[in-house]
């Protein structure tokens, strides 16, 4: 299966990001994170089919940490045999469901409206 110019974009824009991270004078460190970054992405081609890989490519496009939050969730999956055989682009948008419906839990937010009348005849 080849890579897209889409996917090849986004793994070069993070490595970017992950180098930028790094201070320039600890280049073993920059292999490392290059090494696992390159693992990261030879499971997440082994666990998802195209159309799940392309969905999850889009995802990054938008919301960068929300993607690596599902990638490092479906390897997690992977580790703990949760996950057999590849998933197809609809088992994705469960898991997908599932991190909304948690986040939504986390975050809330509340206004509270106060109203104040103003009435500057009355000074």
């Amino acid at each position: 299966m080849a890579d897209d110019p889409e996917l090849e974009a986004i793994r070069s824009q993070r490595l970017a990001q992950m180098q930028s991270q790094v201070p320039n004078g600890d280049q073993q460190q920059q292999e490392a994170m290059k090494r696992e970054l390159e693992m990261k992405n030879a499971m997440l081609t082994q666990l998802l089919d195209q159309g799940a890989r392309a969905r999850l490519n889009s995802i990054a496009l938008v919301k960068p940490e929300k993607a690596k939050m599902v990638e490092n969730m479906i390897i997690q999956m992977a580790r703990t045999g949760q996950i057999s055989g590849k998933l197809n682009e609809q088992s994705l948008v469960n898991i997908l469901e599932r991190i909304n419906q948690q986040m939504t839990k986390e975050s809330k937010v509340v206004i509270n409206r106060r109203r104040y009348s103003i009435d500057s005849d009355n000074d």
